[in-house]
């Protein structure tokens, strides 16, 4: 986890490159799941494909930040950051919301994006933390 950060503090800006691979992932995911395994997960396929939408939306927004900024990059990673965090509010009212329907299969995906989410914006906590100065 040091060697992370400390390449992280080198380059900040790649937190973002890492955001928009983790967002593209689970758009692709949650895309692929909504259109063939929405019964095994619980939630409608239009739920599942809005959020694919958001996370989409989380990738052009993350990637464009790592190819476009070139001073300035901590209010951007602030706003990303924050987006990720509403997202897994979204995502764990989502499981509350569908708690009739939702099965153990849907529950451990979407409790492991939260987790795997949470782990980001505490990298990107960081990043913005451990480079105030920039």
């Amino acid at each position: 986890m040091k060697k992370i950060i400390k390449k992280l503090k080198s380059n900040p800006k790649n937190i973002f490159v890492i955001d928009a691979l983790g967002a593209l992932l689970t758009s692709i995911f949650l895309f692929v799941i909504s259109r063939k395994l929405c019964s095994h997960f619980g939630i409608s396929s239009k739920t599942l494909t809005c959020l694919s939408v958001i996370a989409l939306i989380f990738f052009f927004y993350s990637i464009s930040c790592f190819f476009l900024l070139k001073k300035n990059w901590r209010p951007y990673l602030r706003i990303i950051c924050i987006a990720n965090l509403l997202y897994c509010i979204l995502t764990f009212g989502l499981i509350i919301y569908h708690q009739q329907s939702i099965t153990p299969l849907g529950i451990s995906y979407f409790m492991a994006e939260i987790f795997i989410i949470s782990g980001l914006v505490y990298f990107e906590l960081i990043t913005l933390n451990e480079n105030i100065h920039s």
